[in-house]
């Protein structure tokens, strides 16, 4: 068992309040009441409930001749496959002294692989691509602009929806970071590390979809999964391209912190001005279907609530700033939904 819950591990967990040892190498299943925080089950409906109506949304797209949403929802499950594995055990795949023990989550109702996976963050990838896709698609963005302008947009919108989850999770101890890995969750704002909010926040999300756009628009049946699949096993290297310009910094935090904080602001100027630039000549608007009608405000509303209770304990103040920054990008983008589509009917 020294294998999955190391000194590094065991600390981290122990942080949390369970012991790493006493785990199920497979699955291991707790009643929603017995969890650490009240906002944990909460979470954890939030997320799959999203997740199952995302796939309902992207079936129904899919039966009207539209293939890209069911690909996504798919690629999202590729994705994770290929690139989490190797950050919750490095050393099973001889990545230990690149990247070492970087996180732990912890113990939620559903949980595979020795508790280090929770059933939501499986749900959470197509959760968070779906939603980013469906919004910049139903500005219109996608069919007038094309998959490359489309996927920077959702890099954007992926950063503004994702970022308010990721930094109130540590707070409320749905995960805890390892303050001892050097090499990967340093520099950090507050307590997030700014490559996961740069490079799994933005840029995987962006390239993912950019690839599933030009793989597989206009694809049908079993021609979609090999496509699929290859737009999951693609999306890791373009985190490795984005890591670049900081890893040439590597030992100076500071220089890194710089360079993650000039990529960080470019996509936020980038996509802000994708989506301003739609709005002064918007054409005419897809309709708006259920899904992105309903879901990403729910989510915006659940995630101000778990915000809400974790004042009293007092977040970390940069924390807090830039979550509050995320929230208002994602209600302006909202908004700019709405404004686009005041007069528009509902459709799949």
């Amino acid at each position: 068992m020294s294998a999955v819950c190391g000194p590094e591990a065991e600390a981290v967990a122990r942080g949390l309040g369970f012991d790493c040892h006493d785990v199920s190498p497979v699955v291991s299943v707790r009643f929603p009441w017995d969890l650490a925080h009240w906002t944990m089950p909460l979470l954890e409906l939030l997320i799959i409930g999203g997740a199952v109506f995302a796939l309902v949304h992207a079936l129904r797209r899919y039966r009207h001749g539209d293939p890209i949403n069911l690909a996504l929802w798919w690629t999202s499950l590729v994705y994770l496959v290929v690139i989490e594995p190797p950050l919750y055990f490095p050393e099973w795949f001889g990545l230990n002294e690149i990247y070492g023990f970087i996180f732990a989550h912890n113990q939620f109702t559903v949980q595979f692989m020795w508790d280090r996976l929770p059933l939501y963050i499986i749900a959470f990838y197509p959760v968070i691509s779906q939603l980013a896709y469906e919004l910049v698609r139903s500005l219109g963005i996608f069919r007038r602009r094309g998959a490359l302008v489309g996927a920077v947009a959702v890099a954007f919108a992926c950063q503004v929806f994702y970022e308010v989850f990721d930094h109130i999770g540590p707070q409320l101890k749905w995960w805890a970071w390892n303050p001892d890995n050097r090499i990967v969750n340093h520099p950090a704002l507050a307590a997030v590390p700014m490559t996961s909010m740069l490079l799994f926040a933005s840029v995987s999300l962006g390239a993912m979809t950019c690839l599933v756009v030009r793989l597989t628009a206009e694809r049908r049946g079993r021609s979609l999964v090999p496509r699929v699949l290859l737009a999951g096993v693609l999306t890791p290297p373009t985190m490795a391209i984005a890591g670049i310009p900081s890893s040439l910094f590597s030992g100076n935090a500071t220089a890194q912190a710089w360079v993650l904080g000039v990529e960080l602001a470019l996509v936020w100027l980038a996509g802000g001005w994708i989506v301003v630039s739609q709005l002064r000549s918007p054409g005419p608007g897809e309709p708006l279907s259920d899904f992105v009608r309903i879901y990403p405000a729910v989510y915006l509303g659940g995630m101000a609530v778990f915000w809400i209770s974790a004042l009293p304990d007092g977040p970390p103040i940069a924390g807090a700033l830039y979550a509050l920054a995320c929230f208002i990008g994602a209600g302006l983008l909202l908004a700019a939904l709405r404004r686009v589509h005041r007069k528009a009917p509902s459709t799949v």
